[in-house]
């Protein structure tokens, strides 16, 4: 079978997120000897970044931005011409003009739960206008597909409830983390005075989008101020500044707390490391996730996790975060505290990280989503077959 997989999100920044998805996909495909060939559709910048792994895999040169007019007029005829038997979507963002076979992983509805002009720089028209065309484009990809991936069984259930749909049309293949390899000869101190972060420190590495509900914990700050209680760590937020990260400094400013924040913009994969080796925690506020990656990563370098109870968080972490309620200040530093301050705590969540972290792998997820290809295959037969038996009558 020849399967057409959309990777424009592959490599770059945006492989932080659903393009890691993408690749690793990729990558274990590569090392699987199965019978199919398969298409990829890069962007042009990413074709100096993409290493051909054996002869199954063909590259087509796809320049067409996501979530643009170009996306979805030119997206189905380069599809065509490709002469796919069936093409997997690992994002939602499917042109509305494709009616050939496809597969579409669905990662969470956060568009649909989090429609607020936070989580933009448009201005209220623009907004409107593609907010709900972002609505008309995820309900093509859900009524249209084969099959529909998710990766976590919170996620299946939202769509399922969302959109009224049978469950037997939603597969869950969970994703997995991975270490994060410190540079040779790192010198930790140095990192850490370049970032001037002091310890003991709190540490967020991601975006700081609304729905990840970062304020929280300058509002924790804020409130150990008002206790009059002293703040004895930092908070230290790692992501490349943008419109939202700014937002967030000029709130931690408001509150008279910015001496106890710490913004380090962009920090490389080689220097991350050294960031949670040193934490005395890893913290994850958010409201609404998907899968969660971010504090999984944590436990692979034997970080402690405090997590919010929301969403997939305790599907995915299981026994290994301290959980809050997310809306809930006192209920945040009662979990600090009890991680910075008993020592058998935090051992117990390091060792049960250890143990969480290898019920997921990328090979497991890329095994399972070459069954929802079979899947689709033997459904092309019996297509087929009774074609066959319809044309003989």
């Amino acid at each position: 079978m020849r399967i057409g997989i959309d990777a424009r999100f592959f490599g770059g920044e945006q492989s932080k997120g659903l393009g890691r998805y993408t690749q690793k996909l990729i990558e274990q495909l590569a090392e699987h000897d199965g019978p199919h060939t398969y298409v990829i559709f890069l962007q042009p910048e990413s074709l100096r970044l993409w290493k051909a792994p054996n002869d199954k895999f063909s590259v087509v040169v796809a320049p067409y931005h996501w979530y643009s007019f170009a996306e979805q007029l030119g997206m189905p005829w380069k599809i065509w011409r490709a002469r796919v038997d069936v093409m997997h979507f690992p994002h939602f963002n499917v042109p509305l003009l494709y009616r050939k076979p496809f597969i579409v992983t669905i990662h969470d509805l956060i568009i649909n739960h989090f429609p607020t002009e936070r989580a933009t720089t448009l201005g209220p028209f623009l907004y409107t206008f593609k907010h709900l065309a972002g609505q008309w484009v995820m309900r093509h990809a859900v009524r249209f597909s084969q099959r529909i991936i998710t990766v976590s069984e919170f996620s299946k259930h939202d769509i399922v409830n969302y959109y009224g749909i049978d469950p037997q049309k939603v597969v869950v293949t969970y994703e997995a983390a991975d270490p994060v390899t410190p540079a040779e000869n790192t010198n930790a101190k140095q990192i850490l005075e370049r970032y001037r972060i002091r310890k003991p420190y709190l540490l967020y590495i991601g975006n700081a989008y609304p729905h990840k509900n970062l304020e929280m914990m300058i509002d924790v700050l804020k409130e150990l101020k008002r206790r009059q209680q002293p703040i004895p760590w930092q908070m230290v937020f790692v992501g490349r500044e943008d419109y939202f990260y700014a937002r967030l400094k000029q709130h931690a400013w408001s509150k008279n707390v910015d001496d106890h924040t710490v913004f380090t913009g962009f920090v490389p994969d080689s220097e991350l490391s050294v960031l949670y080796a040193h934490a005395e925690a890893y913290v994850f506020p958010s409201l609404y996730e998907g899968f969660g990656l971010p504090p999984l990563e944590a436990m692979t370098q034997r970080t402690p996790v405090l997590s919010a109870n929301t969403s997939c968080l305790p599907e995915i972490l299981g026994d290994a975060a301290e959980y809050f309620d997310p809306a809930d200040v006192s209920a945040i530093i009662d979990a600090i505290q009890r991680v910075m301050h008993n020592t058998e705590r935090r051992q117990t969540l390091i060792q049960n990280g250890d143990v969480q972290v290898r019920q997921y792998s990328w090979h497991r997820m890329m095994q399972q989503t070459l069954n929802v290809y079979a899947e689709y295959e033997l459904w092309k037969e019996k297509q087929q077959q009774k074609k066959k038996n319809s044309s003989r009558d």
